[in-house]
Order: structure tokens, then C-alpha cells, then sequence
């Protein structure tokens, strides 16, 4: 079954609020989950302010969807499919985070809402379980799902000729990056400076809050004065070992993750949650170490140029970016997972790679240039290659393989998900409130 609506996994909480405002009732029952009116008037609410088109039919499109997830749940507990309390810390401390970023910090969200975040986490701990089981019981339906060449060649033909996409244009990278080394005095200089920052903390009384806003170096604690709600499992493992070893108001030492060096002050502690407060110094290379590795790029760049070196021998000499460098520095667009990115990818990820190249021919190789990796921080030199460009064009089985094979595997995933749906629907409970009998369902949900 295609679905039509699917719960936002920004906006979770923001409508939790409207639901209060409707006279509620429950609408449908699949197996032991109840689907009440406020739930389809959340949803409703979320699809208008997307953007889409409010219809008569809206009600009852939402309704089906979330009794298909409903009848997802209720196979995962008759499989006894687990998401382990782990996977819901994480991905709810994931969603808390986006909803921070775009309302203005944890105490805005938490003025929001009156509440806590460790109680707006209790409130919707649930939802998310039973979100995640949902999408495991999906994928384990479709987990053996695969396409042949001739598969997707079929599925090509099938769509109508106004139908098919257009493809804007498209392009493949690669890169070599040097990122200076953290040298043993690097390290030593940043815990030194901790380590002052620790001292005038507990020898002179100074406020872990403003010492955190001043030096952490963690973007998205150190404006709320180092404040961390979590529940075990979410953090490092050395992060939680120090956390855990706290009594309330107590401060750790001094201990190193693979983010830096840390001192942490317990808040609060209630069984596995808790409330800390903590500075993160970060080991950084010496000035004149980037300038040794621009120097470095300089002579990779001038060798590949006058061909004293292939690309492929540039990659393997001068880089060490581990996630590029074992594909001969190719690039992958992590929002598709392929290695074509559109204008709009990279505008979103990688905006720096898009002005480098834009006047590049194909296999033309840009002078180094400084780099910061947004995902790990880093701070380094690169230099990057235009493997491909194409023109904007209708999808077509040459260039746009991999996004035709996505759809045609989607397309099978979409039949054996409707098969599967209308199998199950005549051996559950299903109860549906009489204002929604009339809905013209796609699965005929009520056996008559």
C-alpha cells in the first residue's frame, strides 16, 4: 500500500498541542491500537501547512494509511519484532534535536510546550516505538525484494511518455583531502586548557554555566550553557561512564572521547535519565600545520596537472579522508546514496563544491582549496575533480539507471506490500466507526 500521509518526524510534537482542541472519539480499531479523530486532524493539519491541497477524500485517505500502520503494529507484536530502548532514545533525541534547531534551543522548546524535555520524551516515547516497529515490520516484508536489468528495462517502458521524469542536470565528484594531523602537543594544549577552565570552576567558584557558554566547543549544548537531557545509551560510552559516576551537583575529570576532551556536572538523575551540563575543549592542529598541508595539496595538484601522477596515485599519496579514499575519492550524495548529485543537493550539503566547479569541464581538477567537513568538523585542504555532467533531459536507462532501478524496486515493493496488506486485513480485528464506513478504501478494510 502506497502511503499517502506519514507522521513527521520534525513536526511530531508541534501538533501534540491541537489534538486537545478536538472532541474526540475513536474512529477505528486494528488489532489492540485504537485510532482516534484527533490523530487524522494532526495529520490533516500537518499535510496543510505542506502545502497540499485539503480534498473531501483527505479524511479518509489518512485513515487507511494509519490503519495500515496500525495493521503493521499489530504483525510486529504477533512476530515479536523488539526496537530496542536504545533505538527509541536515539532517534527521539534525533527529532527533539531538528525541532530545537528550528524553534531556537531546548529552553524555547521546553517554554513551548511547559514541559521538560525529559517529559515531553515520556509522553511521546510510545509514539516513536510504535513508529519504529511499524517501519521494521515494513522492511522485513520487503527486505527480499530485488529488480533484474530486465525487470527495470519493463518497468521503463511501462510509463507513459509525459510521465517520465525530467532530470535537471546532474554531476559526479571526487576529491582528495589532507587534513592537517593532531599532533601529541595539539592534544596536550586543549586539555590544558580544560584544565584551567576545570579548576577556576572548583577552586574558585566560577558558574559551569557561563564557563560553558564561553569555551565548550559543542555547537549545540554550549548557548544553553552546556545542558544535556539524555537517557542511558544515547551518549559515548565514556561520556555516560563519567555522567553515571556522579553524585547530583558532582563534577567530573577530565576524560576524552572521540569528540574531544569533556568535564561533565550532574544536574539530576531519575533511573536511566538524567541531566548533565558539560564542556567540550577540542584538539586543534597548529596554525602553521594547515599551511604545511596547503603546501602539500599544492605539490598533489601541480603533479596530477603536468600528468606526473594519475588521479587515482593522487588519492592513494596525498589522501587521508577514510570515507573517500578506498573509491579513488568519489563522492557520494548522501541524501540519494548514489554518486549523481542535482543542483539542489548540493546547495543543500556541499554548496562550496557546486561554486568550485560550475565553470569546470569534465575531468578538470580544481587548485586547492580550503575545506571544512560538516559532518566530522574538520578543517583541511582539497582538491576536487568533475567526473560527469549531464544535460537536464527526461530520465532515460543510460544515465539514470540507478534512479530507475530505485523506482522499479519501489513500484514491486508497493505490490507485495498491498498483497500483503489485503492477506492480513481478514485475520485481524478491525472495527470502523460508522461516519467513515462510506470511505471509498483502496484494501476493502471491512469484510462484509
Amino acid at each position: 500500500m502506497k502511503s499517502l500521509f506519514i507522521i513527521s518526524t520534525v513536526l511530531l510534537l508541534s501538533f501534540s498541542s491541537n489534538a486537545q482542541h478536538t472532541i474526540d472519539k475513536i474512529v477505528a480499531q486494528v488489532g489492540d491500537n485504537i485510532i482516534l479523530l484527533s490523530d487524522i486532524q494532526g495529520q490533516k493539519i500537518q499535510a496543510i501547512q505542506a502545502g497540499v491541497e485539503v480534498t473531501q477524500e483527505m479524511d479518509c485517505q489518512i485513515l487507511e494509511e494509519l490503519m495500515f500502520q496500525k495493521l503493521l503494529l499489530n504483525q510486529a507484536a504477533l512476530d515479536s519484532i523488539i526496537i530496542s530502548p536504545q533505538q527509541v532514545d536515539a532517534e527521539m533525541e534525533q527529532r527533539i534535536r531538528v525541532i530545537e534547531g528550528q524553534i531556537g534551543g531546548r529552553q524555547k522548546l521546553e517554554a513551548f510546550y511547559g514541559k521538560t524535555i525529559g517529559e515531553i520524551k515520556r509522553e511521546f516515547r510510545t509514539v516513536i516505538e510504535d513508529q519504529l516497529l511499524s517501519q521494521e515490520m515494513e522492511r522485513t516484508i520487503t527486505a527480499d525484494i530485488s529488480v533484474t536489468p530486465r525487470e527495470v528495462e519493463r518497468f521503463y517502458k511501462t510509463i507513459p511518455f509525459d510521465s517520465i521524469p525530467l532530470i535537471s542536470s546532474q554531476l559526479s565528484f571526487q576529491q582528495i583531502v589532507h587534513y592537517p594531523e593532531i599532533k601529541p602537543t595539539d592534544k596536550q594544549r586543549a586539555y590544558d586548557k580544560l584544565a584551567k577552565i576545570r579548576k577556576g570552576i572548583v577552586e574558585s567558584g566560577k558558574n559551569f554555566s557561563t564557563q560553558a557558554r564561553l569555551y565548550s566547543m559543542d555547537p549545540g549544548s554550549a548557548k544553553d550553557g552546556g545542558k544535556i537531557e539524555a537517557t542511558r545509551g544515547m551518549m559515548v560510552p565514556q561520556f555516560e561512564a563519567a555522567a553515571f559516576s556522579l553524585d547530583k551537583n558532582g563534577i567530573s575529570e577530565i576524560f576524552e572521547t572521540q569528540y574531544g576532551y569533556h568535564i561533565v556536572k550532574l544536574l539530576d538523575r531519575k533511573g536511566d535519565d538524567y541531566t548533565c551540563q558539560h564542556v567540550l575543549i577540542v584538539a586543534e592542529f597548529d596554525p602553521d600545520a594547515i599551511t604545511t598541508a596547503a603546501l602539500k595539496m599544492d605539490s598533489c595538484y601541480k603533479q596530477i596537472k603536468s600528468g606526473k601522477i594519475t588521479w587515482e596515485q593522487g588519492v592513494q599519496l596525498f589522501s587521508n579522508e577514510e570515507s573517500t579514499k578506498e573509491n579513488n575519492g568519489t563522492i557520494t550524495n548522501p541524501i540519494t546514496g548514489d554518486i549523481m548529485w542535482s543542483m539542489e543537493d548540493l546547495n543543500q550539503v556541499d554548496r562550496q563544491i557546486y561554486l568550485l566547479t560550475n565553470a569546470m569541464e569534465t575531468n578538470e581538477v580544481s587548485e586547492p582549496t580550503l575545506y571544512e567537513n560538516q559532518i566530522d568538523r574538520k578543517e583541511g585542504i582539497r582538491l576536487v575533480r568533475l567526473t560527469k555532467r549531464t544535460a537536464p533531459h527526461r530520465a532515460n536507462l543510460k544515465d539514470d539507471y540507478a534512479l530507475i532501478k530505485r523506482a522499479a524496486e519501489n513500484d514491486k515493493k508497493q505490490d507485495v506490500i498491498a498483497k500483503w496488506t489485503q492477506s492480513k486485513i481478514g485475520n485481524a480485528y478491525i472495527r470502523l466507526d460508522e461516519e467513515f464506513i462510506s470511505c471509498k478504501f483502496v484494501n476493502n478494510w471491512v469484510q462484509l
